[in-house]
Formats: structure tokens, C-alpha cells, sequence
């Protein structure tokens, strides 16, 4: 990966015009796909499988008036008067009249009808007109909604001074998010960090600039995907959100990284390549972790959260190209000039650290300590009893958290649907904004009124029942429906307790009446949503931890750094649960956040808050902790095996910190603020999850990594990278800080500067671990060189010359020494060797002569051949005719190099002698370590 990102990095610096004019273009295909394709996007929320969405489709055959969305129309009257004398009665009637003629209207109900209790208040202040729609909400056109503002404003102007008129409903329920002046101030306030990190007002618009664009593009994907999925309105808002922070980080990340090497005199284009190749990699890294954790939203088993996981992870995914892309392109713009003004007195010293080994045992030194990792090493244990304690009483409020889906409730008070909730449940009661519905099938049933009046008397015994407004069969009396006030809120948790003893009566209810009820409605579903998402917690978040601790395992092949890493997300999450509860359930700051409303936060808070920073919080653990484990194993190596290994961890600790700190604490500030400017002015649905976000970034960037993972570090010493060795055996290895990388540009002029060998290799060597044996050499020590047409016979029994022609054709990683193939260095550059080095293992082939032709087509010119010895004589003649016919038939293509593995080499030359390859050298394979074991198990 690193060394793909390193080439990548080159060219984009390279060919700056051409990436940046291919990322615009793709910006504006999508913008303008966006434009005429996009059909908006959707609040209405469902959850299939539930009992509420049950009863949603049964009403949507049987009684459609009653199964599309609803609105109502609230008028107070003005302080002494009465809602049923004039001038109330006719200006109601009147409205009732333009309220019929709009399209999508399927009934209007009269307060005044007979047939309808509730509409009317106890004290006859106030009524509701309530209408029905045929649809969902976003079936709603906006010419309909136009019209009942405007029937609402006629209302408003005739009636008299003092009376109120306001229209709300669960058409108006939820809110559409829209960017403020205030998320504005994030981005500067960024681009202020930006300019004090990297000390350069070009630079800090790099990482900007590529934020900027990823950000659009994937909002203009999203719209784009409109015209085939569901979309919420929250969904784009929560892609900007974390389109923009992480799109910011990714790229710092890379610039302070190439901006540092630069500064110590590092050619700028290849130091974009090396940026690109090491910090990349934990980039690409980093990304991958939010991406697993986005999409493991679909957990919850709710598809609007699922689709929003995936649109959020499309978001994230294309930060990462763009950092991995655009950024070594802008570099290539900036050229040298990418260093900055000097820091007055000191130059560009702490760009490079300075290494040197201690006199008692190699330890590493920086040209300047940190003084705060320096105090927190120090005294590990009250730092680290400090930061437990802060982050468990921060913790405390998350006890009392509630969760429900956002209702008008919660917007502003300016909004007039916050208006008509708040008159409601003044003259109605709470429970009128939450209506909740019971349905059924009543075909059977000879008394179909006499039923559903003998089902409402049922229904208002339940405790939490205010009233049931309205009970009655449909047209065709085949289904009943109830309608039931609550005396709570919708988002109260005493609604949801209600819901689940209405549904505890259904067998009950069954048995006696033969009536299959079902609780549904705008508020069950809700509920619905709300219970399921709860349930999915647990799981959510043993998939999260779970994840973190084995991909910190992967990267850092330790036991504790892991636990100690995931001990501090669960840490950051809870303290990120317990401000949000403070704020929006206690009410702590809320009117300093213009916080409309407290009470329950939105339903996928804590899911979206545990994936997001998941990701987040690996990315900062991967910089810190992967530049401590850096300089500990450089030092140890230098050292000898008599070092003081817990003097040198102690001293990786702090050089590492030292390293790390100024880029993470730049990344950190970026992402608060980027998250903390949607919250002051934030949708009512974002708020709560941009507080959690900047909240948790800042906990777990300062407080965890920062403070508490250098002091248990410390505490840990060197066995902090202790690992089972059959672990580390098991694990795959991924290549975070780029060593591959540097691995390459270090044995870049090896064997000599633009060889022109088609094969070298030095002291190379293979070793497994078959079960139940110690470690197995399949071959080491192997030293060969074979320039362009050459030949070489590698001679050894079956196991160790099968494992050296999968090694020279990139098929298994050495473990040994160096070796470069086609000019491409191994194990580095194994996918490139794979593609274009032929490889033919004719040792227990169906067709060995259908394998050896097979690898000698369309190839660089080399070829690896296993088993020559094993074809019986009329294979080997044809053998050497299909060698014979290739050797001669390359012309213009270059001369073709055989490398033959055998354990037999006399045959194996008379083949090739046959062939017509004279110049061939003969490598015998030692193998140090005798093995009884199958070659199937060390040789896949």
C-alpha cells in the first residue's frame, strides 16, 4: 500500500494541473447530475418489521384517509372570548371550506362535528381543524404547503387582536437543516489553525481547498442518489459535517508531514511522494475505520440510518482520495516555497528530530521534549487515576439519557410548527402532539359500531389513556380504527411505556373481541425507531470495540496498547454521552446553545457518535502511538540486546509524543471547531450530534491520547509491545507508517544505481512455521544475480525449490535479505512482480506443458519454471521446444530470463541445454533446518 501511494503521490506532484482539472471535472458532472436528476430528500421515517409499520400498511389498503400524513390548523381565542361563538365559528367554517378544495386532501376534520371529541378545548379557547393527506410527507407538494400557511395567514388577519393562529402537524414535524453563518466561522477559525501549524497562509488553504471539493462532491453524489434512494434531510448535513473535518485532517496530516521534510532539505517531489507514502498510509488507514464503522450502522436494521451510514461513508471515502490525490497536487503548485516563515530565533529545527543513544543504553533523544508528556510520564499514576475520575463523573448525566425521533418540539420558537405544538399542549394537553392509532380487522364482526365503541371503553381504562378521540369501522367496515390522546408528550418516555401497555392488551383484546390490534402511527413509529436503535447498541458497540482492539493489534502487534486504546474510546464515548445528557436532558448551557427545547436527543445519536469517533479516535492513536513504537524500535535496534529496554520505552514515549504532538493537537482544534460551529445555530436533529462529536474529539484527542496514553505507556514500559508470538503469527501486517516505503528509497541504488540485473538477490531467505514444529528455513543465505536472457537453476529438494520459485515471482514474502526482480524491489513491489513475472509450477500439474505456455505469454520477459525434473521424457522434449520457441521468438521484445527451480538439476539443464539456454548459473539452496512436515504446510 505504501509503496502504491508513494508513486501515486510522485505523479499527482508531477502533473499537478491534470488532477486538479480531473478532480473539478468530476465536480461538476456530479453538480450538474445533481441539477437534473435530484428529487429531495425525505423526512418521513420507517422501519420495516415493526408492529407501527404494520399498521401504517394496513391503513394505507383499508383506510387510506387515515394512513398518509396528517397537519392541523390550532386557533386560540382571544383572551375572554369563545372558540364557539362568532367571530371564530365562521372564520373556522370558512377555512374549513379552502382547506377542502387543496390538493392531496383527503378529509378535514370540523371541531364542531358531533362525531368528533377532543378538537375543541375543556375551557373553549381554543379548537384544531385537523387535516389528512394522501401520502407521505414529502408527497406533500410545496404548492399544498404554500396554501395552508396562506389559509393560516387569511386566519390570522380576520380574526380579532389577541387570538393566535398557527399550522403544525407531523407534516410539519421535522425541520430541513440548512447551513449558517456559524459553520462558516468553523471553517475560518480552521484555516486559522491551519496558518499557525504550518506557519504559511498558502499552505493552510491545501488542506482547506481539498476538503472543500471532496465535501461538494459527495454532496452532489448524494443528491444525485436521490433519484433512486430515500434520503434525509439530515443525511447531506451529516456528510458536510464529517466531509469537512476529516477531509481537513486527512490532508494536514500529509502536508505537515511533507512541509517537515522540506524543511530539512528533502527534494519537494520527493517529499510529496514520501509524505504521500507514510503519512498516506495511516490516512488511507484511518479512513478505513470510519468507512467500517459508517457502514456497521446497518446493524440497527433501520434503512433511512443504513442509507445515511452509507452517504456518510461515501463522504468520508472520498476525503481519502482526495487527501491521497489532490493534496501532493497542490504541493506540486507550491513547490519549495512550501517551508513557511521562519519561527523567529530558532529557524526550522523542530521539523527534524535528532537522534542519538544514551551512553546506558541507546536511548533516543529529541532536539526539543514536550513539556507536558514530559510531567505526565513523569507521575503516570495520578495522571492516570485524574483522567478516569474526570472522564467517569463526565460520564454521569449519560444514566439519564432518553432518545426519540425529532418532532416540532424542538425547533426554534420562531418556527410556527414549534408554535402550534406549544399552543396545543397549553389548551389540549401534551398528548394531542402525539396522537397514536390503533387498527385492526373487524370483517367478521355483525356490530361493527357497537364494536369499536365497546373497543374505545377498552382502550380508556388503560393508565396513560387521556381519551380516545375517535373510534369508527371504515366505508366498507372491514377495519376499525382508535384514535388515542395520550396525556404525555410524544418524546416523553411515559408515551412509549403507554404504547407498550397498549400492546400488552392485545391478546387479551384478541381473545375477547377477535379483533388483531395493532398500535401504530406517526409517534409509534417513532417509538418504534427509537427501541430499535437502543437495541442495537450493544451489538453496534461490541462490533466497534471489538474491531478497534484487532485493528490495533494488526498495526501496533501488541496486547496492551490495543486494550489500553479501546478502554480510552469507551472512555471519550460515555464523557461525550454524559455532556450531551447534561446539556439537552438537564439543560446545562442549553440557552447558551440555543438549545429550543430539552429533553430526548435523536434516536441515532449515540450509533452515529460511537462510529464516527471510533474512527477519529484511531486516527489520533495510530499517529501518536505508531511514532513512539518508531523511535523504541530504532533505538533497540542500535542499542544491542543488552539495552536497558525500560529506559529506552520511556524515552520513545516522550520523543514520539514530541513528534506527534504539534500535528494532532492541529488536527484536534480543526475538528472541534469544525463540529462545535453546528451546534450554536445547528438543526434541532445535528445538534446534539455535532455537541457529541466535538465533545468526544476533544476528550479523547486531549484527555485520552494525550494524557492518559503517554502515562499508562509509561507505566507499561517495554511490555507494552508484547505479543504472543503465534499472535503475531496469525495476524496480517499493514503497513501504517510507511516502512515499505522506506525500505525502498533506502536500497534504492542497490545492487547499483539503475542496474540492469533482471534478477538480484542477497543473502536471501525463506522461513514458516508448520504446525507442531519450530521455525522451518525453506532456504536462506541465497545469493544470485542474472542479468537480461540469462538463465539460473536453483537447486534444492521439493519444498525449498518450490518456496524460492514463489519468492522470485513475488508469489511469498521473503523474510531475509534483499531481492529485486524486473528493477521492482521485493517484498515492496510483489504486486507488480506478480502481474508481469510468468510463473509455471509444473510439479503435479494436469498440464504442465498448457502451464509452461501459459506463463510464458504476454509477459516482461521473465519466467519461472518449478518441476522441469518431474515431466516424464516426451514432456521434456516439448518442454524445451516451448523454451526453444520462446527464446527465439522475443526479437524486439528483449531476451528472455529462465529461472528454473529443480531438484534435480542434471535434468533440469539438459531441458534448458535443449532449450538453447547456454548461459546458465546454478544456485544450490541451503536449508538449515531439516522438517518431516508436508510441504502443504508451509507453502500455501
Amino acid at each position: 500500500m505504501s509503496t502504491l501511494l508513494y508513486t501515486l503521490g510522485r505523479w499527482s506532484f508531477h502533473h499537478s494541473w491534470r488532477v486538479l482539472i480531473a478532480w473539478l471535472l468530476l465536480l461538476v458532472l456530479a453538480g450538474g447530475g445533481a441539477l437534473v436528476f435530484m428529487k429531495g430528500t425525505d423526512n418521513s421515517f420507517s422501519i420495516p418489521g415493526t408492529e407501527a409499520q404494520e399498521g401504517i400498511e394496513l391503513l394505507a389498503r383499508s383506510f387510506p384517509q387515515a394512513a398518509g400524513t396528517s397537519a392541523q390548523l390550532v386557533i386560540v381565542a382571544a383572551d375572554g372570548d369563545d372558540i364557539e361563538e362568532e367571530p371564530y365559528t365562521s372564520q373556522i367554517e370558512d377555512s374549513i371550506g379552502q382547506l377542502e378544495d387543496l390538493d392531496g386532501v383527503l378529509a378535514v376534520t370540523d371541531p364542531y362535528d358531533e362525531m368528533v371529541t377532543g378538537l375543541v378545548s375543556d375551557d373553549s379557547t381554543a379548537a384544531i381543524i385537523r387535516l389528512q393527506f394522501d401520502g407521505a410527507p414529502t408527497d406533500v407538494t410545496d404548492e399544498t404547503t404554500d396554501a395552508l400557511m396562506q389559509v393560516a395567514q387569511d386566519a390570522r388577519d380576520e380574526l380579532p387582536e389577541g387570538s393566535a393562529v398557527a399550522i403544525g402537524g407531523e407534516l410539519f414535524s421535522t425541520s430541513v437543516p440548512s447551513l449558517t453563518i456559524t459553520e462558516a466561522i468553523g471553517v475560518l477559525i480552521a484555516l486559522f489553525v491551519l496558518m499557525v501549524t504550518f506557519r504559511s497562509f498558502v499552505v493552510a488553504w491545501f488542506p482547506l481547498v481539498s476538503a472543500l471539493i471532496g465535501v461538494a462532491l459527495a454532496i452532489a453524489l448524494i443528491y444525485v442518489s436521490t433519484a433512486f434512494a430515500t434520503i434525509s434531510s439530515t443525511t447531506p448535513m451529516l456528510a458536510i459535517m464529517l466531509g469537512l473535518a476529516v477531509g481537513i485532517d486527512y490532508a494536514l496530516f500529509i502536508v505537515a508531514r511533507h512541509q517537515d521534510q522540506v524543511r530539512t532539505g528533502t527534494d519537494p517531489a520527493e517529499s510529496a511522494a514520501r509524505a504521500t507514502g507514510t503519512a498516506g498510509s495511516a490516512v488511507v488507514f484511518a479512513g478505513m475505520t470510519v468507512l467500517i464503522a459508517l457502514i456497521g450502522l446497518s446493524f440497527a436494521g433501520i434503512p433511512f440510518l443504513t442509507t445515511m451510514g452509507i452517504a456518510a461513508a461515501v463522504a468520508v471515502a472520498i476525503a481519502v482520495l482526495v487527501a491521497v490525490t489532490l493534496t501532493p497536487a497542490l504541493l506540486g503548485f507550491a513547490g519549495a516555497r512550501v517551508a513557511g516563515w521562519k519561527r523567529v530565533g530558532t529557524g526550522f529545527r523542530f521539523g527534524r528530530r535528532r537522534r542519538s543513544a544514551d551512553a546506558d543504553g541507546g536511548t533516543p533523544s529529541a532536539a526539543r521534549q514536550n513539556g507536558w508528556v514530559m510531567l505526565v510520564t513523569r507521575h503516570p499514576i495520578v495522571t492516570t487515576v485524574a483522567v478516569v475520575v474526570t472522564l467517569g463523573i463526565a460520564a454521569i448525566p449519560a444514566a439519564s439519557l432518553t432518545l426519540a425521533l425529532p418532532n416540532a418540539g424542538v425547533q426554534p420558537e420562531s418556527s410556527e410548527a414549534r408554535q402550534a405544538y406549544d399552543l396545543t399542549a397549553e389548551h389540549f394537553g401534551p398528548g394531542e402532539n402525539g396522537a397514536l392509532i390503533m387498527a385492526g380487522t373487524i370483517v367478521t364482526s355483525t356490530d361493527p359500531l357497537g364494536l369499536m365503541e365497546d373497543l374505545a371503553d377498552e382502550i380508556e381504562q388503560v393508565p396513560g389513556v387521556k381519551e380516545v378521540a375517535l373510534a369508527t369501522p371504515n366505508e366498507t367496515a372491514d377495519t376499525g380504527l382508535i384514535q388515542i390522546v395520550p396525556e404525555t408528550a410524544p418524546d416523553d418516555p411515559a408515551t412509549a411505556q403507554l404504547v407498550r401497555d397498549l400492546r400488552a392488551e392485545h391478546e387479551r383484546l384478541l381473545d375477547e373481541y377477535g379483533v388483531d390490534l395493532k398500535v401504530t402511527g406517526f409517534t409509534a413509529v417513532g417509538i418504534d425507531i427509537s427501541d430499535r436503535l437502543g437495541a442495537a447498541l450493544l451489538p453496534f458497540g461490541l462490533f466497534v470495540v471489538g474491531l478497534s482492539f484487532i485493528l490495533l493489534m494488526i498495526v501496533f502487534r501488541s496486547i496492551w496498547v490495543p486494550l489500553k486504546a479501546t478502554v480510552g474510546y469507551l472512555l471519550s464515548i460515555l464523557a461525550a454521552f454524559g455532556v450531551v445528557a447534561a446539556v439537552f436532558e438537564w439543560g446545562w448551557f442549553a440557552d447558551a446553545l440555543h438549545v429550543a427545547r430539552t429533553g430526548p436527543v435523536i434516536s441515532f445519536m449515540p450509533i452515529i457518535l460511537m462510529g464516527v469517533l471510533f474512527g477519529l479516535a484511531m486516527d489520533y492513536e495510530v499517529f501518536l502511538v505508531s511514532r513512539m513504537r518508531e523511535d523504541y524500535v530504532h533505538a533497540l535496534r542500535a542499542a544491542g540486546p543488552d539495552a536497558n529496554r525500560r529506559r529506552i520505552a520511556m524515552a520513545a514515549i516522550r520523543s514520539g509524543f514530541t513528534a506527534s504532538a504539534r500535528v494532532v493537537t492541529a488536527a484536534a482544534l480543526i475538528m472541534f471547531f469544525v463540529f462545535a460551529a453546528f451546534v450554536p445555530e445547528g438543526d434541532s436533529s445535528i445538534k446534539p450530534i455535532a455537541l457529541g462529536l466535538a465533545v468526544g474529539i476533544a476528550v479523547d484527542a486531549f484527555l485520552v491520547r494525550m494524557t492518559l496514553t503517554p502515562a499508562v505507556m509509561a507505566l507499561l514500559g517495554d511490555k507494552a509491545w508484547w505479543m504472543p508470538r503465534w499472535l503475531d503469527r496469525l495476524l496480517p501486517h499493514f503497513d501504517i507508517e510507511g516502512e515499505a516505503v522506506e525500505r525502498e528509497l533506502a536500497l534504492a541504488d542497490w545492487p547499483e544505481p539503475n542496474t540492469t540485473a533482471a534478477l538480484v538477490g542477497e543473502r536471501v531467505g525463506v522461513h514458516a512455521e508448520p504446525s507442531g514444529s519450530g521455525r522451518v528455513a525453506l532456504f536462506d543465505g541465497a545469493d544470485f544475480r542474472i542479468e537480461p536472457g540469462g538463465t539460473l537453476v536453483a537447486v534444492g529438494d521439493a519444498r525449498s525449490s518450490r518456496a524460492f520459485a514463489l519468492a522470485v515471482s513475488g508469489r511469498l514474502g521473503t523474510d531475509e535479505g534483499r531481492l529485486r526482480v524486473g528493477g521492482h524491489l521485493l517484498p515492496e513491489r510483489a504486486p507488480w512482480v506478480r502481474s508481469h513475472v510468468g510463473l509455471a509450477l509444473l510439479r503435479g500439474a494436469d498440464d504442465p506443458l498448457r502451464e509452461l505456455r501459459a506463463a510464458l505469454s504476454g509477459r516482461i520477459g521473465i519466467v519461472v519454471v518449478d518441476g522441469l525434473d518431474d515431466l516424464d521424457s516426451a514432456d521434456r522434449d516439448q518442454a524445451a521446444a516451448v523454451l526453444r520457441d520462446a527464446t527465439a521468438g522475443r526479437g524486439a521484445d528483449g531476451p528472455l530470463t529462465v529461472v528454473a527451480t529443480t531438484a534435480a538439476a542434471p535434468v533440469t539443464r539438459d531441458i534448458l541445454t535443449d532449450a538453447r539456454r547456454t548461459d546458465t548459473s546454478v544456485l544450490a539452496l541451503r536449508v538449515r533446518s531439516a522438517s518431516t512436515s508436508p510441504a502443504s504446510e508451509v507453502i500455501a
